[in-house]
């Protein structure tokens, strides 16, 4: 069984770890992307995880690349991370990388993109949403496709997809079959419309619920994270029957 959108539109869900692509892939995703540290936008997952999936799951592996949160302008030494990481990960079985470097005005870092791309020896490359925060998107698309990327992840530069119908429209269409244009944010009950606006032919969701994880129970004034103090007893899963509502399996 493969899970698709409307018009047969492939679905690749974003995935935090092995038990959240465990679920998706028991419904029908054949394509992740796979992350640690979604909370944070999503970092790149570790070596354990990717192998785990790799070996035991028979799905297509995309491996975010991004060492840390806040931005995507990085130090000489985040980006020999990311290129460190890159060879790594696909050593224990990653099929594509998903990244995105930014000079320091927001646009398109040639040189370092390109790199990060060499380093990947062949296997296929996604430009995430650090597309949606350059200063002229329209621009940034003919030199991701320049610079050899296979897709590339929005939102049009809005938090709601929604809102970016007649913007992700037009990406589409100056895109053509150079590269392709792979909106996010896409949920089940405005999906068709959606795809009959943009025309898409993949979408990237996400959904989430929460698990209890007890173990910290015991001293409830510690907790492990910044200032904004989440949790420590809740542990976020993908919901694999909210795929159900995307509609056709085959």
């Amino acid at each position: 069984m493969n899970v698709t959108g409307p018009n047969n539109t492939l679905i690749e869900a974003c995935c935090g770890s092995f038990d959240d692509v465990k679920a998706v892939a028991a419904h029908g995703v054949r394509r992740v992307e796979l992350n640690s540290s979604l909370f944070l936008g999503g970092l790149t997952p570790t070596v354990g995880s990717v192998a785990l999936v790799h070996e035991l799951i028979d799905i297509e592996i995309v491996s975010m690349i991004r060492p840390r949160e806040g931005g995507f302008m990085y130090s000489d030494m985040e980006f020999q991370t990311m290129l460190r990481d890159i060879t790594a990960l696909s050593h224990a079985g990653a099929d594509a990388f998903v990244f995105g470097v930014l000079n320091p005005d927001g646009t398109i870092d040639m040189k370092r993109n390109r790199t990060l791309i060499e380093q990947a020896d062949g296997k296929p490359c996604v430009f995430h949403r650090a597309f949606d925060v350059v200063p002229d998107r329209r621009v940034a698309l003919e030199q991701l496709v320049e610079l050899g990327f296979v897709r590339v992840l929005t939102t049009g530069g809005c938090a709601d997809v929604r809102e970016a119908v007649d913007h992700i429209s037009g990406l589409i269409r100056q895109a053509g079959s150079r590269i392709t244009v792979l909106p996010g944010g896409v949920k089940p009950y405005f999906a068709a419309d959606f795809v009959r606006q943009t025309q898409a032919t993949e979408l990237h969701v996400a959904q989430f619920t929460t698990h209890v994880d007890p173990s910290c129970d015991g001293n409830n004034v510690i907790h492990f994270g910044g200032a904004l103090h989440p949790s420590e007893t809740r542990v976020s899963r993908f919901d694999g029957d909210w795929l159900n509502g995307f509609g056709a399996s085959s």
